[in-house]
């Protein structure tokens, strides 16, 4: 039996995000290629907000599915059939830790980048004082991203679908 829209036992909003998760990288891969190689600087902070805005929604969406709807993770693993060992729920855990260790430096440092582009770029944005700052923010948050990404992955994998 499924509840999740990808086959397993889990809640429409997890799975939502993980796909957003998988898509959330190569459209950041995309925002980087629009501004290194085009120089489209306005295409690209176009691309950084409707991301940081559709991720916002997805984040605030999932937890309030997770954590007021489903009753936590730990029950929607409950549903597991197989149910998971001790060990395993021990790995499950260990996955998330680590997760939420980028899941939650990710949308703060993302923050910082956004407001601090908004506040010291012109209009329309081109490189200026702030570039070097903003660039070394941007790979910082870009890599946070991805490091979200695939420990979200990871622990999707592990708490729903690994043994099934």
């Amino acid at each position: 039996m499924q509840d999740g829209f990808l086959g397993y036992r889990t809640s429409f909003m997890l799975d939502f995000v993980v796909v957003a998760l998988v898509a959330v990288v190569p459209l950041l891969i995309l925002s980087l290629w629009t501004v290194k190689a085009r120089r489209n600087y306005r295409g690209h902070r176009n691309l950084q907000l409707l991301l940081a805005t559709v991720l916002l929604a997805a984040v605030v969406a999932f937890e309030i599915d997770l954590h007021w709807i489903q009753g936590g993770w730990q029950k929607i693993v409950a549903k597991r059939v197989p149910a998971l060992s001790d060990a395993d729920m021990a790995t499950v855990r260990l996955a998330l830790r680590i997760h939420l260790v980028f899941a939650i430096t990710t949308p703060l440092l993302w923050i910082a980048t956004i407001a601090l582009a908004l506040r010291k770029f012109r209009q329309p944005p081109v490189p200026g004082p702030h570039s070097p700052t903003h660039k070394v923010l941007g790979w910082l948050s870009a890599l946070d991203l991805t490091l979200t990404s695939v420990t979200g992955l990871i622990f999707y994998y592990l708490a729903f679908v690994r043994g099934i």
